[in-house]
């Protein structure tokens, strides 16, 4: 969670004060989420798997 920030902004529909992670929101209330590239970070690179180092490549 190091460099996680809790940001805080008024949903781009409906108006109601949401909460998300590094400048990325999903309203609770109507639905309505910002596109991913409004956060304030990169996002970390994809893993499929999620236990693989990113910097290398499944081997089979």
């Amino acid at each position: 969670m190091e460099g996680q920030e809790i940001t805080t902004t008024g949903c781009g529909r409906c108006g109601t004060e949401i909460s998300g992670v590094n400048g990325r929101y999903a309203c609770g209330n109507c639905g309505w989420v910002n596109h991913w590239s409004e956060g304030h970070t990169e996002l970390p690179a994809y893993d499929p798997v999620g236990d693989l180092p990113l910097s290398g490549h499944p081997t089979t």
